[in-house]
């Protein structure tokens, strides 16, 4: 079954937001059996709105439009409605009066421009918000559906999965897509392809996206099969691809890769340490966005200086002039520098030219080298990183944790 969603918002036609919604509803939809084949993002004029709403109608069964529900004059989701499907429009006294409650129980007087949160389509269902002030609405039409519901996030989660998630398992008849995800890191998404198309094209009912990410690349595998149907295939497939990409693969379950760094740190007991240059805190960031990282990070040194290299993690001044700041040698001095100042099991580094300017043609942008150390070795890994200053620096936080992850793979007993 086909379904579309509606954002609706002049500001998401600017660069200053992005429609989160539809995202989370897509996967939400997916998962209860519907295919969203289309999101439109429309402004607030109500004739945009209401024609957006037609052409939706005409080629999909469901319709969900997210965001134009609030108080003010721009919000223009309802009479839109109300317009593109025919159907008048009255004023609830029930929830002018629920909405009275809710902002006297604040302290509040509500403004007259609150009393059209209670228009209602004639023949629709009130959804209940229990977040905020502007209620969704569901409305058949002709065996086709409309949903409405506000803008802000949680309180669009809330009314999604409270009222429209069961209608939509329920008319979906038991459909779902099964699928497999694999995120992968280490390989070139040309490689990649490469590698599984003679695996996926055995499977001509099967469909394959590949994605490149910022430092990883992601392969969806996905079919749409119905409540009695068996996916084998599915499974078939996926564990044809977990055996040609072995290790590469570093999450089938939607791990993030701090999130499974986290995990291996956790299991092998070891500390950990990190010195960043060209960085400057983006790989102390990434680890201790997972929660609990106290346990196994103990700090880290922004030695973006070669003075700050040489004071704060112990690099020797012969080693910077003899084979640079951004050096195999240096990457390596870094972090046993800064493990043994943080006293962690692992130290590990990032040193790099992230540009625009200060490359060369033996040193160009884009050049970074990684050092991992654990006390009784160190080693280094050299990286010319495609792209802009910022997702260089990006890419190459990334990359330290996916050479910190082999070493724990390869050191964890």
């Amino acid at each position: 079954m086909k379904a579309e969603i509606i954002a609706v918002g002049t500001e998401l036609l600017t660069p200053d937001h992005v429609d989160t919604n539809s995202l989370y509803m897509t996967g939400e939809l997916n998962a209860a059996g519907w295919e969203v084949h289309r999101k439109t993002i429309v402004g607030d004029g109500l004739e945009d709105i209401a024609g957006a709403i037609r052409e939706a109608l005409r080629r999909s069964e469901l319709v969900i439009l997210s965001g134009g529900l609030g108080p003010t004059e721009d919000d223009r989701t309802r009479p839109a409605a109300s317009a593109a499907l025919n159907r008048n429009m009255s004023r609830s006294d029930k929830i002018l009066e629920e909405l009275r409650q809710r902002f006297s129980a604040r302290g509040f007087k509500m403004n007259k421009n609150n009393e059209r949160q209670a228009d209602v389509i004639d023949g629709a269902e009130v959804l209940d918000n229990p977040f905020g002030t502007a209620p969704g609405q569901w409305i058949e039409n002709s065996g086709r559906y409309v949903a409405l519901l506000p803008g802000p996030y949680r309180e669009l989660k809330s009314i999604f999965e409270i009222y429209v998630l069961p209608k939509l398992r329920i008319l979906s008849g038991g459909r779902r897509m099964a699928s497999k995800l694999f995120h992968i890191t280490g390989v070139p998404e040309s490689e990649l392809d490469a590698r599984i198309a003679p695996l996926y094209t055995a499977y001509p009912n099967i469909e394959v996206t590949v994605l490149a990410g910022t430092g990883h690349a992601s392969v969806k595998i996905f079919r749409w099969v119905d409540s009695q149907e068996s996916a084998a295939d599915i499974e078939e497939l996926g564990d044809k691809i977990q055996v040609e990409l072995g290790d590469a693969i570093f999450s089938t379950s939607g791990e993030t890769l701090d999130e499974v760094v986290s995990r291996l740190l956790r299991d092998s007991g070891k500390t950990l340490a990190v010195a960043e240059s060209c960085t400057s805190g983006m790989l102390g960031m990434s680890i201790t966005r997972v929660a609990g990282s106290s346990d196994y990070f103990l700090g880290g040194v922004l030695c973006y200086s070669n003075d700050a290299k040489i004071k704060l993690c112990g690099v020797q001044p012969e080693t910077i002039a003899g084979y640079g700041a951004v050096s195999a040698e240096t990457a390596e001095e870094l972090a046993r520098g800064v493990k043994n100042a943080c006293s962690s099991d692992i130290g590990i580094s990032i040193t790099g030219i992230a540009g625009p300017g200060g490359g060369s043609a033996d040193k160009p942008v884009g050049l970074v080298y990684f050092g991992i150390s654990d006390g009784a070795r160190a080693e280094s890994r050299r990286r010319v990183i495609p792209g802009d200053r910022e997702s260089i620096r990006e890419r190459s936080a990334f990359f330290a944790l996916s050479m910190l992850r082999d070493y724990l793979m390869k050191n964890t007993p």
